[in-house]
């Protein structure tokens, strides 16, 4: 369920369609995100998920399997 919102989220911000997005997929290589399009994503998970995403913790998620992992350690 989070993973599903967390892919709708990322592929609604890169315009990415939603079968291109994998837990395993990293940020850098496979989707080809920048500093600007990460700060975009955590800022509408942020709203999507009603929590604060500290900016440290942002370096640290490299797949979309870290963030998955992340929002669900902070929803529960």
């Amino acid at each position: 369920m989070t993973f599903e919102k967390i892919k709708n989220i990322i592929a609604e911000q890169l315009s990415l369609d939603e079968g291109e997005i994998a837990l395993t997929s990293t940020f850098t290589d496979d989707l080809g995100v920048d500093s600007l399009e990460i700060f975009e994503i955590v800022m509408a998970l942020e709203e999507e998920f009603d929590i604060e995403i500290p900016n440290e913790d942002i370096e640290d998620m490299k797949t979309v399997g870290d963030i998955v992992n992340y929002v669900e350690s902070k929803t529960k």
